[in-house]
């Protein structure tokens, strides 16, 4: 059973799609079995990846009555995503992995969730920040205890800008979502699952001050922010902090996330691979020895990658690793790690961020929750 091949059809087949490819292909016991785009040159592209032709298609739902899929995985644009689960979800026993953000409108999250109730098959959204390896191991970690209660947890990201899209369709915030939807989805996912609680409470300031600002299209102007501070606040009284900006090429490491609890701190570094972790009762006796603070030495520093990911890929191989443990679920019946509830609430975050921008004031979550929540 554990064997078994798994047959996956990939609905979207830009950047993000045929980097699904080619995890799916470097998996073993996987086969992508079709495709749907409507856009040709996109399709083209898909198939040159495969080793042999497979049946392909305009839409979703005409994919899924073609029934060659065992999991489909569904990589469009954001705003298109409740369409696409419309068409897959009627299948029931069709196993899915959605891309983030699952949404742009929390209506359209609460059909999914509407519509995905009393399926046989799992749906799973794609987070797979939490899978690169000096991630995952500084979760691991902090669940473990070695930096005791967690108050603070604090992720930069500086990077370059949005990258190209099938008609720049990512350069405006109603097909997005916004940038705090579209980009930080990934980063309000780490922040709950890092402090296992769901937060309470947005403050966020933030602006388009630098990219895009001399493109038009036809008269639109793009609208995305460039950059921006958000503070979320949690039940248990802890905070997590992002700050982006997408003007900051520069960079040497573009993704720095901290966690610091009351033992003791983690830091985790890409693209360098690196891990820091250092504990306060070091720190202490350094102090009462006459050293000073901010040398670095009492921090253990290592690099951390798994020697098993087949394909790094664009994000330092987490991908790979997303789908081996979804491969897993499908053939042994388990539950997604990161389910429809999940990957909605990471949008609400951003959603609740975007209007803190607007009005300038902070944002109770409550406000966009659906009741019972």
């Amino acid at each position: 059973m554990s064997q078994q091949l798994i047959r996956y059809g990939i609905v979207g087949c830009g950047s993000m799609g045929r980097e699904h490819i080619e995890n799916i292909c470097a998996l073993g016991n996987a086969r992508v079995t079709a495709l749907a785009d409507p856009h040709a040159p996109s399709l083209q592209a898909a198939l040159a990846q495969l080793d042999a032709p497979v049946p392909t298609f305009e839409t979703a739902q005409a994919l899924v009555e073609a029934d060659l899929c065992d999991a489909v995985v569904i990589a469009t644009p954001n705003f298109t995503h409740i369409d696409m689960m419309r068409a897959v979800l009627a299948k029931a026993d069709l196993h899915i992995l959605i891309e983030k953000p699952l949404v742009t409108r929390v209506e359209d999250g609460l059909e999914m969730l509407r519509l995905a109730q009393g399926r046989s098959g799992l749906v799973w959204v794609a987070q797979e920040y939490r899978y690169m390896p000096p991630v995952a191991e500084m979760i691991r970690m902090t669940h473990a205890g070695e930096v005791g209660t967690v108050h603070q947890v604090a992720i930069r990201e500086h990077r370059e800008p949005f990258y190209p899209k099938v008609g720049d369709w990512n350069r405006f915030t109603a097909n997005t979502g916004g940038t705090l939807v579209e980009k930080c989805c990934h980063y309000f996912n780490l922040m709950d699952l890092i402090l296992k609680e769901q937060p309470l409470r947005v403050f966020a300031s933030g602006a388009q001050r630098v990219n895009h600002l001399d493109e038009d299209y036809g008269g639109r102007r793009p609208d995305i922010l460039d950059s921006a501070y958000v503070v979320v606040e949690y039940p248990s009284g802890a905070r997590a902090l992002l700050d982006l900006c997408m003007f900051a090429e520069g960079s040497m490491d573009n993704e720095h996330i901290v966690v610091v609890g009351d033992e003791g701190k983690l830091e985790s570094l890409l693209p360098s691979l690196q891990l820091r972790h250092s504990r306060r009762a070091d720190w202490g006796r350094r102090a009462a020895w006459g050293q000073p603070s901010g040398t670095g030495r009492g921090v253990a520093v290592r690099r951390v990658w798994d020697t098993n990911i087949r394909y790094p890929g664009q994000h330092f191989g987490a991908s790979f690793i997303e789908h081996q443990q979804f491969a897993r679920a499908v053939r042994e019946g388990l539950p997604p790690e990161i389910p429809l509830e999940e990957g909605l609430r990471s949008v609400i975050t951003g959603l609740a961020a975007h209007r803190s921008i607007e009005t300038g004031l902070p944002v109770q979550l409550s406000e966009l929750l659906p009741p019972g929540w």
